[in-house]
């Protein structure tokens, strides 16, 4: 699905337009989707990183809570349906080309928002200045606030 293809979305017009014009004109990779970035609102951790497609997105707009297209189950996921940790969009923004989005929210349940049971899906660091083969990924901040789901 592409924005051309959906009538709730404009689509992309010039660059000029596209970068610094007000219309929402998001633009859909081949996949029909678009890259969702997500942080906790008062903190500014970074929570997660998903996909939307079109539904997903004009969902999140109509509602104030995150929806995403899940890759591997395809399907639409609202966040925090079944573990609670609904996601409520304080703000919501686009970048420049209109191909991604930042989602800043304030997470109901436990606070958490990953699937492993943690407040972030980055917990785990990637050490620099050494070979590739040997990187042993660091924990960081990985207090599990629950048990994992599936």
């Amino acid at each position: 699905m592409c924005a051309d293809c959906d009538p709730d979305f404009s689509p992309p017009g010039l660059k000029a337009d596209l970068e610094e014009g007000v219309t929402l004109t998001p633009r859909f990779g081949p996949d029909g989707l678009i890259t969702a970035v997500t942080s906790d609102a008062q903190s500014g951790d970074l929570l997660m990183v998903a996909h939307m497609n079109a539904e997903a997105l004009k969902l999140t707009i109509e509602t104030g809570e995150a929806h995403y297209w899940s890759r591997s189950r395809k399907a639409l996921w609202h966040k925090g349906d079944t573990s609670g940790q609904i996601q409520s969009v304080v703000e919501m923004r686009i970048d420049c080309d209109q191909d991604a989005v930042w989602l800043k929210v304030r997470v109901g349940g436990d606070g958490g928002s990953c699937h492993t049971g943690r407040r972030t899906c980055f917990y785990r660091a990637i050490p620099t200045g050494g070979p590739v083969g040997r990187a042993t990924l660091v924990l960081r901040d990985a207090e599990r606030l629950r048990p994992a789901f599936g």
